[in-house]
């Protein structure tokens, strides 16, 4: 007999953590292959062809129902187990790797010769965690006949290819009662933050080409148009918004110097932790990019290659994900993991940080919505249409930088694989704790509409466009 999780209504035992536990630690062995593999494959946003497969295989084998290519992305997936009603509880899953981060599994810098990209981010490690998590919970929903549906999400391209948001928009989380993630990091720790809201786009300038020296007159250089506006966008930083933040990378600006260049293009973010001011600022320096084509005599698109919101916070669910993270406690290293840590940190500007704190875990604080915030995430989107809550967990050596290649070389390490076993008990525990205590989702919910306010309507930063599946694709497309 099924039982109903709003019949149980009572904090996990002891016991129960063990069983989550023991069922992860049973499923390391896969795990770890799968981020490995990952690892060695290395593959950019919405090219992950191999690294999708990896994580759908699993999962498959481990009786979860896949359907692959949802939202058409088609290295998106949602894999599902049900068992009675109740309720359903998502896990993302992330698999992309960043470009110009090559770096083999070694404590000093060692450029793999076969591949330009590596996972300065350890999303290796993230899709085969939240894959394991997944697995320790269905076994234990069966263990003890409790009822609901435990979802995993493989979500491609979140470095700048806004995958998830076309999930969101697709519908595909509008009935998830609670979403659940999590993210390598340098430290474990179940502290709730936000993050910034970011438009990226790409502006492409066309002219004509002629003999740089021979025949000037005779062309329209579209690297003008770029230098144009991005000498309007670099003036315009005075009289934004503060917190704004404006980036920018010129993609293609010709081929020769001795030929006017009759095509380029420069690749912008901007953030804020404010969507409307996202919005705003990209507004004008879109009207800078029109005055730049109208100066220079080209003509100049836009393609938005990516939206995101501001992450929304969750203290009810980050608080029952401290306590599980608590019950599994951090990180133990070998002497040999120690000395791969110390060679490693030497490279690092800061001299690296207290290598004892993987072994810790960090206090709980509420959440800080108006600290500073740096970076962006298309998780943000999933947190504004369900309570949604992550935690990160010692995968890195402390001191490290983000998207750097001593993250490459950790999370292809026993250092990385040891910090994601640690977060797949951890979501695994608190998924569980989630279907025994109902009222939690209640209250998650609650907070939800509060943050986000009376009447809201999602709607995607990315408008109606289709998924930027080439939006990897090196120098722009003429």
């Amino acid at each position: 007999m099924l039982m109903a999780s709003s019949a149980i209504a009572a904090p996990l035992n002891a016991a129960q953590k063990t069983q989550l536990k023991a069922n992860v630690d049973a499923y390391t062995p896969q795990m770890n292959e799968a981020a490995l593999k990952i690892w060695d494959y290395a593959e950019l946003g919405y090219l992950e062809t191999k690294s999708t497969v990896v994580l759908q295989d699993q999962l498959k084998a481990a009786g979860f129902e896949v359907k692959a290519g949802v939202a058409d992305e088609p290295t998106a997936f949602v894999a599902s187990f049900k068992q009675g009603k109740g309720p359903v509880i998502a896990i993302l899953a992330e698999f992309d790797a960043l470009p110009g981060l090559s770096q083999a599994a070694a404590p000093t810098k060692t450029p793999r010769p076969e591949t330009d990209n590596g996972h300065g981010c350890g999303h290796n490690l993230f899709g085969a965690a939240s894959v394991a998590g997944a697995v320790a919970l269905k076994a234990w929903m069966i263990q003890n006949k409790v009822q609901g549906e435990v979802r995993v999400y493989g979500t491609p391209a979140e470095e700048g290819g806004s995958g998830k948001v076309y999930m969101v928009r697709e519908g595909l989380f509008n009935d998830v009662d609670v979403t659940l993630h999590w993210h390598p990091g340098n430290e474990n720790s179940a502290r709730q933050g936000t993050s910034m809201a970011n438009i990226s786009g790409k502006f492409r300038f066309r002219g004509k080409s002629s003999h740089a020296s021979g025949a000037p007159w005779a062309g329209r250089s579209a690297l003008d148009g770029v230098e144009v506006l991005d000498t309007a966008a670099n003036f315009m930083r005075e009289h934004i918004p503060d917190g704004t933040r404006i980036h920018y990378v010129i993609t293609n600006g010709g081929k020769a110097p001795n030929v006017v260049p009759d095509f380029a293009e420069v690749y912008y973010y901007v953030r804020n932790s404010d969507p409307k001011i996202v919005v705003s600022v990209m507004d004008r320096i879109k009207k800078a990019a029109d005055g730049a084509a109208m100066a220079t005599e080209t003509t100049v698109e836009f393609e938005q290659t990516g939206g995101v919101y501001n992450l929304l916070p969750n203290d009810v669910l980050g608080k029952v994900m401290h306590d599980s993270l608590t019950s599994v406690g951090g990180v133990t290293w070998t002497p040999e993991e120690t000395a791969f840590a110390k060679t490693l940190a030497t490279s690092l500007t800061n001299g690296g940080g207290d290598l004892a704190s993987v072994g810790k875990i960090q206090s709980y604080a509420p959440a800080d919505t108006k600290g500073g915030v740096g970076g962006s995430t298309d998780v943000s989107d999933i947190s504004w249409v369900t309570p949604t809550v992550g935690l990160s967990t010692a995968t890195f050596v402390p001191g490290s930088a983000g998207h750097s290649w001593q993250n490459v070389a950790a999370a292809g390490s026993t250092i990385g694989l040891k910090g994601a076993a640690v977060a797949a008990k951890t979501l695994s525990i608190t998924g569980a704790e989630l279907f025994m205590n109902p009222k939690l989702i209640a209250d998650a919910k609650a907070e939800l509409n509060a943050r986000r306010g009376d009447g809201f309507q999602y709607k995607a930063m990315v408008g109606d466009r289709k998924p930027p599946l080439d939006y990897r694709k090196p120098g722009g497309a003429e």
